[in-house]
Parts: C-alpha cells; sequence; structure tokens
C-alpha cells in the first residue's frame, strides 16, 4: 500500500516524505505548490499538482495508487495572516480538509493523520500542556485546526473504519540532518528561521514581537522541536493506526520552555556575535506561552527524542539556509 502526504513539498511535509522514503514506504504528494517547493519532494516519490479540496484528483490518487493512509498537511499556517483573512483559513484549512476527509471515507482510507497545533490550547491553561487540557483557540489559524479535529473525531465515530491520530505541534524548526530539505518559505516567519536569516545578512534585523507578556523576561515562551524529531512521531502514529491502535491525539514538544531572548541569544553563541533586533509590539493571535507535555507520545509510542539539543537544531537551520542561498 501507499501512503499519501497532502502538502508533501511544504516544510514539514517534505521532512516526513523523506523519512518515509527512507524506510522504504511508498509516497505519493499531492501540493498545488503555494508555499510547498517542488524540487524539496523526495524523487522516489511521486508527484501530484492539486488541490485537497479537489475531490476528483483525490479519488483518483486513492484509487490508482491504493491508497490506505493519509498524512494531512496541507493549509495555511500564518497566525496574523489569519487574523487578517479568516474566511481563506476557513476555506484553505477547514473547508478543504472536509472534503478531503469525505473523500478519504468515500474510498475505504484505513488511517488519516492530521497535522494540528498546539495554539487551540487555552490561554489560561496551565503549562505544559497535556492533551486535555482546555482548548480556547484565539487565532482563525488555530480555531480551523480545532474544528477540522472536531470533524476528525465525529467521523471516525461515525465511520469506525476510519482511525487517526492528530499531532499537535509546538514550534517546529531546523533541518534535514542530510541537508535534503528545510524551511524554505520566503517569508515564512518562524522565529530560529528569521533569526538565521539575519545571521546570514539576508534580512537587516530581527523584530521582537512583543515584549510585555508576563513571562520572566517579557518575550513570549515556545517549546521549540527539531523537524526530524517531529517527522519520526508521524511515522509511529502511522505504525500504530496500521497495528490497529485507536484513534487519539498526541502533543509533539520536548516538554522546554524558550523564550524569544533565550533563543536569540543561543544564535548569537553559535554565531559569534550579537544580531540587530527591533523591539515591536506583539502580533495579533500569539499566546503567552507554549510549553508541551510530551508524556503521552513517549509512553504510548516510544518516542524518543534524537536531535533536541538547541544548538543542533539552530545549527542544522543556519547550514540549511546557507545551502538555501547558495542553491
Amino acid at each position: 500500500m501507499t501512503v499519501l502526504v497532502t502538502g508533501g513539498a511544504g516544510y514539514i511535509g517534505s521532512h516526513v516524505t523523506y523519512a518515509l522514503l527512507d524506510r522504504g514506504e511508498r509516497v505519493v504528494v499531492l501540493d498545488n505548490l503555494s508555499t510547498g517547493i517542488r524540487s524539496h519532494v523526495g524523487e522516489a516519490a511521486t508527484f501530484v499538482h492539486g488541490e485537497v479540496s479537489d475531490q476528483a484528483i483525490v479519488r483518483r490518487v486513492i484509487k490508482d495508487n491504493r491508497i490506505e493512509s493519509v498524512i494531512h498537511f496541507a493549509g495555511a499556517i500564518v497566525v496574523p495572516e489569519s487574523v487578517a483573512e479568516p474566511l481563506r483559513y476557513y476555506a484553505n484549512n477547514t473547508a478543504a480538509s472536509r472534503s478531503l476527509i469525505e473523500t478519504c471515507v468515500e474510498n475505504g482510507v484505513k488511517q488519516f493523520i492530521f497535522s494540528s497545533t498546539a495554539t487551540v490550547y487555552s490561554e489560561a491553561a496551565p503549562q505544559p500542556l497535556s492533551e486535555d487540557s482546555p482548548k480556547a483557540p484565539i487565532s482563525p489559524y488555530a480555531r480551523s485546526k480545532l474544528m477540522t479535529e472536531w470533524m476528525l473525531e465525529d467521523t471516525s465515530r461515525a465511520h469506525t473504519d476510519l482511525r487517526h491520530v492528530i499531532l499537535r505541534y509546538f514550534n517546529v524548526a531546523g533541518a534535514d540532518p542530510l541537508k535534503r530539505t528545510g524551511q524554505s518559505t520566503p517569508n515564512a516567519t518562524h522565529l530560529i528561521k528569521r533569526a538565521c536569516q539575519v545571521a546570514l545578512g539576508r534580512v537587516p534585523y530581527l523584530d521582537i514581537f512583543g515584549v510585555d507578556y508576563p513571562t520572566p523576561d517579557g518575550t513570549g515562551v515556545r517549546d521549540y522541536i527539531h523537524v526530524s524529531d517531529l517527522a519520526d512521531a508521524h511515522l509511529l502514529a502511522l505504525d500504530s493506526l496500521k497495528d490497529g491502535a485507536g484513534s487519539t491525539s498526541y502533543n509533539c514538544g520536548y516538554g522546554r520552555g524558550l523564550s524569544v531572548r533565550d533563543v536569540i541569544g543561543a544564535v548569537e553563541r553559535e554565531i559569534g556575535r550579537q544580531l540587530p533586533v527591533r523591539e515591536s509590539p506583539r502580533r495579533a493571535g500569539d499566546p503567552p506561552t507554549l510549553i508541551s507535555d510530551p508524556s503521552k507520545l513517549i509512553a504510548e509510542l516510544g518516542w524518543l527524542p534524537q536531535h533536541a539539543s538547541l544548538p543542533e537544531i539552530i545549527n542544522s537551520a543556519l547550514e540549511w539556509e546557507r545551502r538555501f542561498i547558495n542553491r
């Protein structure tokens, strides 16, 4: 059987595609290339250009390739943009996911893994966050993801042949250790990506969005996870579903909170000089703190992070940025 990866030309999707290929899986990538990059898809994967909301294309891909498993990444992910353009996010994320899920049910897909976000949790929830922490998303992006979670949960109850795993990402960073793919979106807002761009002179300064949060140094606190460790979590989730596990959700992070200034300091230590920074107002939709409790992922799936060192995360991002500049 073959795995369908939607959004597999994007940052996280391309890493998961390589991880699947590395262990001998057959993979089909479906991507509209609105933000993904065709050359970042592993050569051994079959590539289909199209929309996940196009049920005719998805139906053909599932039937032609005997798809039983879908890993769904495709969607828009920029929180401030979602505040300015909420209907676009509900179309790209929620409505498109609904079409994809319906096509999967109608065509016998058995396993479905969904790329969700830690921002579905309530700002008031105690940190670190468990999978049962209260949900109260504050941005259209996060709401669009939680709506899709609800659709999956309801669908799996009504159609018991389709089981799912929801993976809630904390802050993803770094790049493939083999330098095959990395974060390449031109206007990416990820802190470590932006810091690397500043370090290499591609961007004049680094914005710190908010210095008055209720955190130790006033800047936002996040749990940064290496993208390769996140890719491993997807493979473990897929294996659990293939082995008959029931539908569930997992937090994907290290359980370690780092402030914006912590990360900037770590980048500065790696490059041996200070970064030019600019303090700016908070961005709409950004919670003060997001820290994962990954104990369920570790206990149930046996997840063992291999790249949790912050210097390793930063150096892999820097190496990819240098490679990307020179391509």
